[in-house]
């Protein structure tokens, strides 16, 4: 089995929760053991997709930690909390309450290229250590500031003590941050009530699914969740390959240059990927091998 389950992940489940969810159902429906990976960590207390990689895809699980996310999010005007999150200990309360017009008109300091500091309690290591294990026992922590980009920050509803958002951000973004940093732009204080990722790469929420779904499907004997290795492709242009080209590029080799513009191409022989490779007029060098024939 090589290819993607995009799981709509559920409240209070961890990623790696998830791919052992995953791994049960498969199990569960008489399929060969296989190796599996999640593209990009989701954090529990958050839903929406989680692309779940079976066998060679796995090799691209790593594209999809660098790849540009969507999110949906509620941030509760007020409060803040020490994890940024509504799970945290309340640190501070504000009687602000933004309006609608006062949360357009600061959006624009959001957008594009800006500088984020992650919240506290993240997985980011500190001297070795995970920061939140070092938030938990009282440390406390201090992480580096970092750029990022935001593509797009719309206001979906703004009411009385929270309003509703929309992000599209590039890799490295923590909404929670976001969320943060936003109510002190606004004079106030305020947390993340609710996060759903809606988009992981090439994968939308409208093709994610929920485990229970998943497990009635594979009980029954049909794969259509499980999509081909090269869905979370669809940005890298297709280079066919003779089939000694592709025996010669599962084995590593270099093949001489090509004329095709220079940049990441997928070598295929027929319908089976062979290979990400880099592509030049001087050479066509292997990025990424797929053992499939």
């Amino acid at each position: 089995m090589h290819g993607w389950i995009i799981l709509d992940k559920p409240l209070g489940l961890s990623s790696a929760g998830g791919v052992a969810a995953v791994k049960r159902i498969l199990r569960e429906g008489g399929h060969p053991k296989t190796k599996i990976g999640h593209g990009g960590t989701l954090d529990p207390l958050a839903t929406g997709v989680l692309p779940i990689a079976l066998g060679e895809a796995t090799k691209l699980a790593g594209r999809m930690l660098d790849a540009t996310k969507g999110y949906a999010f509620t941030v509760r005007w007020g409060t803040a909390t020490a994890t940024d999150d509504a799970e945290g200990a309340v640190v501070a309360e504000s009687a602000v309450r933004p309006d609608a017009a006062a949360i357009h008109a600061v959006l624009p300091r959001f957008t594009g290229c800006i500088v984020q500091t992650p919240p506290a309690y993240s997985a980011l290591k500190v001297g070795g250590e995970r920061a939140y294990k070092l938030a938990r026992a009282g440390e406390t922590v201090v992480l580096a500031e970092r750029q990022l980009t935001i593509f797009a920050l719309d206001l979906l509803d703004a009411r009385a003590d929270a309003a509703d958002f929309a992000v599209t951000c590039s890799k490295g973004t923590y909404v929670r941050s976001l969320a943060r940093d936003l109510a002190l732009a606004l004079g106030t204080v305020g947390h993340v009530a609710a996060l759903r990722r809606t988009r992981a790469g090439p994968f939308g929420i409208d093709a994610a699914i929920s485990l229970d779904k998943l497990a009635a499907l594979l009980q029954a004997g049909d794969e259509q969740a499980i999509l081909p290795l090269t869905a979370g492709l669809d940005d890298i242009p297709a280079l066919p390959v003779t089939p000694e080209d592709a025996s010669a590029l599962r084995q590593g080799r270099t093949l001489p240059g090509h004329p095709a513009s220079h940049g990441l191409y997928l070598a295929t022989d027929g319908p089976v990927p062979v290979a990400l490779v880099d592509v030049s007029s001087i050479a066509v060098r292997v990025v990424r091998g797929f053992n499939l024939v």
